[in-house]
């Protein structure tokens, strides 16, 4: 059992100020998935299906490791976060964020580096909150400096930035990241906040001590930057990607895929035809990154392309 702490609707109330931008919400499985063994994150729901809005109770309970959140970065009303995340989760990860926390304090920007279960994940607070299209080139621009790898598509070591999007549609959530001080269900492992003692008192005098970046300050280490063009954003339930490659949602029947986590489930076309998967969720797609696919049960890209009637190249995960 998840060690369990004393969390109030103060403390739950003022986490909620730095780190919760949008109602919306993912939440961990308490119990892992019979045939991945993962504890996925979902978006809870009410028995008439409509979504559940985040309470100070969620949070409060996240904070007591009751549930495990994961939150979202961007508000779709403005495209705004009040906070930035840098994960890293690969050998020598914590060298980087280690270099980064460095440098961004050379620039008078305070970073908090929280362990994670193979790495850590870097926060940075705003005043209030900014573009994340700003947010996003700056780390994106100071990584480069430091030839720290971002990662992208493919199965490439490097930091993953939250939120991963310049912008979102007002009808998508983009990436969730587990909420600060939560446990992981995984492990049953709460992970803390370096620099301040391993109680939850003592972090959150920690984090309300650590100076906010505001806009005007984050305009001026941007000013000499060159602005990526905007992107369309994607239409219609799943996200789309720009870059060549096979498009397995193309070939799939929509109205069977069910969200689980970070990926589309459904039934995997080389199973079904060899008479296996009836529980119809054998093959994952990224939501966000649907050039990534995996069959649980091992059938291999070339066959899930034959049984779908496809040979098109394809980007492997």
């Amino acid at each position: 059992m998840p060690q369990l702490l004393l969390a109030t609707p103060a403390m739950a109330a003022e986490y909620s100020n730095w780190f919760v931008n949008r109602r919306a919400y993912t939440r961990q499985s308490d119990r892992p998935h019979p045939e991945s063994g993962r504890h996925y994150y979902y978006r809870p729901g009410s028995k008439a299906g409509a979504e559940i809005a985040l309470e100070i109770e969620d949070v409060r309970r996240h904070l007591a490791g009751e549930i495990t959140l994961g939150i979202y970065a961007i508000n779709p009303g403005n495209q705004r976060v009040k906070w930035m995340a840098i994960d890293a989760d690969y050998r020598r990860s914590l060298d980087d964020l280690l270099k980064l926390q460095y440098e961004l304090q050379q620039n008078g920007v305070q970073a908090a580096l929280e362990q994670s279960r193979r790495g850590g994940h870097l926060w940075i607070l705003f005043e209030a909150p900014v573009l994340a299209k700003h947010a996003r080139v700056y780390i994106r621009h100071l990584a480069g400096q430091l030839a720290v790898q971002v990662k992208s598509t493919g199965p490439s070591d490097g930091i993953e930035l939250f939120p991963k999007q310049d912008r979102i549609d007002p009808v998508q959530f983009g990436n969730a990241i587990r909420g600060p001080l939560g446990i992981h269900r995984a492990v049953n492992r709460r992970y803390w906040f370096y620099g301040a003692a391993h109680d939850l008192e003592s972090q959150l005098a920690y984090l309300r001590q650590l100076r906010r970046v505001s806009e005007e300050q984050l305009a001026g280490l941007i000013a000499d930057l060159e602005m990526p063009e905007e992107a369309p954003l994607p239409q219609g339930g799943c996200a789309t990607h720009s870059r060549p490659g096979f498009q397995i949602l193309e070939f799939l029947d929509r109205s069977q895929l069910r969200r689980v986590g970070r990926n589309w489930v459904t039934r995997c076309p080389s199973c079904a035809a060899a008479g296996r998967d009836r529980g119809k969720d054998n093959l994952a797609v990224s939501v966000e990154e649907p050039l990534k696919y995996l069959c649980w049960a091992g059938c291999t890209n070339f066959q899930i392309r034959a049984a779908l009637g496809a040979s098109a190249p394809v980007l492997t995960r």
